[in-house]
């Protein structure tokens, strides 16, 4: 992911270098309709992750996408090896990437750790992808870094 993020760097400080070439207008501008559709893009997840770490809370969509992953872990013993490092990084109290959940949710977590369903992290993800709904996406479309990638990619496509 670094490298992407060198890229995306890039291109907000100089408007002279180059997107990838597959980075179009039509997906740059479907980043504005809503985080869902950010998400289901290609470079989306890439950008906005990059810009939630400038933020210092990439942490929500770290979470985010390693509960997407452990959806699809078909295997009993994959699923609890997941969920134990799913655990200790983002939902114990004063982990080192603790996710801003109600303690409901964190005490469900906690009593389904023993046997984890694939299911056992659902509603802390909405929670995360309610925070970032509300909170930094759309932080995310006014900031500089969206609005240059915007710039850039509509000089570039003209």
């Amino acid at each position: 992911m670094s490298r992407h993020i060198c890229w995306i760097c890039k291109v907000c400080r100089d408007e002279s270098k180059r997107l990838p070439s597959n980075l179009t207008l039509d997906e740059v501008l479907k980043w504005a309709q809503s985080l869902e559709s950010l998400m289901a893009t290609k470079y989306g997840p890439i950008v906005y992750t990059a810009y939630l770490k400038l933020e210092h809370s990439d942490e929500n969509i770290k979470f985010w996408m390693a509960c997407e992953t452990y959806k699809k872990i078909a295997s009993r013993r994959g699923r609890i090896s997941r969920a134990k490092k799913l655990y200790n990084i983002y939902i114990q109290p004063q982990s080192p990437r603790e996710i801003n959940i109600d303690s409901t949710t964190r005490e469900a977590i906690i009593k389904s750790i023993r046997e984890p369903t694939q299911t056992c992290f659902e509603e802390a993800q909405k929670i995360v992808y309610m925070h970032m709904e509300m909170d930094s996406y759309p932080r995310f479309l006014k900031s500089e870094m969206y609005q240059q990638l915007l710039k850039t990619v509509q000089s570039q496509s003209s």
